[in-house]
């Protein structure tokens, strides 16, 4: 059984591609280099460094003397999810494979983006630093917004580098026909703007566990305490962002003793989490 998890595990990287294509969060993805597994296969252990700042220099005693402290930090992955998929038998494993793959695809593509990504901005709505919301009735008030996050950050020492902004495309397009030079100038300021259809960019959403009546099909939902957001932005180094995917379990039909049909058992995991020391990396701006 081990050995056809594996021949199925081939196609992973194909959903990897489609996941980095259409998630609206993907750009945040955290270099998966710096991480290692923890004691369990839901943990990952972070590495963390504290260093000391300066210190008056003395001609008779020197420097001051200073460390740097490396340390490891256990995460567990607080984004778990999966679901089980009975498709009727193929003439042979290839086939199947190749079903399997298209399938899983298409599930990575309109049920697993969009709910990873609400989770993802719900998640860092909620750990943002500074926490916005008004009316924004014009392109004026839009820019003028920007600005002020811009400000914002820039006061608490964000470094510009790798900010990115996450917005509607009623609120860019409404940026963008305002006096062309004021808004390149305001907009030119972000490594990347990154459009969000605004059915997946809420403050806070409820997860339906795929069981019990009237969650049967899974998904998410706005939460009622949840607020629609105008925008986000984020220093990529301020968060931490790591998926994955994964087959735990096929079942061939001639295993399969309740149908003709082949199972496969489909896990999406992951970790979204703001560093506790930048949250001023993240500001949102939600509607009022």
């Amino acid at each position: 059984m081990a050995n056809k998890i594996e021949k199925f595990k081939k196609y992973l990287p194909y959903l990897d591609e489609v996941y980095m294509l259409e998630a609206k969060a993907a750009v945040l993805e955290s270099d998966a280099t710096l991480i290692k597994q923890g004691s369990s296969a839901n943990e990952i252990v972070i590495p963390k460094m504290k260093m000391a700042g300066l210190g008056n220099y003395s001609r008779s005693k020197g420097y001051p003397k200073g460390g740097v402290e490396l340390t490891t930090q256990t995460v567990t992955f607080n984004y778990d999810r999966g679901r089980q998929f009975i498709v009727d038998e193929m003439d042979n494993e290839e086939a199947a494979g190749l079903f399997f793959s298209r399938l899983v695809a298409n599930f990575v593509r309109t049920k697993i983006v969009p709910e990873q990504d609400a989770f993802r901005f719900a998640t860092y709505s909620k750990l943002a630093g500074t926490k916005v919301s008004s009316i924004l009735a014009t392109g004026e008030d839009i820019l003028t917004a920007l600005q002020t996050a811009t400000s914002t950050m820039d006061d608490t020492e964000v470094p510009r580098e790798n900010r990115h902004l996450f917005i509607t495309s009623k609120l860019l397009t409404a940026a963008q026909n305002v006096d062309t030079t004021k808004s390149r100038d305001i907009l030119e300021v972000f490594t990347s703007i990154i459009i969000v259809p605004s059915s997946r960019f809420y403050t806070a959403i409820d997860l339906f566990d795929g069981e019990t009546g009237g969650e049967e099909d899974g998904g998410f939902k706005k939460a009622t305490t949840g607020k629609d957001i105008n925008f986000l932005i984020i220093e990529k180094p301020a968060v931490m962002q790591f998926t994955k995917h994964k087959i735990s379990k096929v079942i061939p039909p001639e295993d399969n003793h309740d149908a003709d049909a082949w199972i496969f058992n489909f896990r999406e995991y992951g970790l979204t989490d703001v560093y506790e020391n930048k949250t001023a990396g993240v500001y949102l701006h939600h509607k009022a």
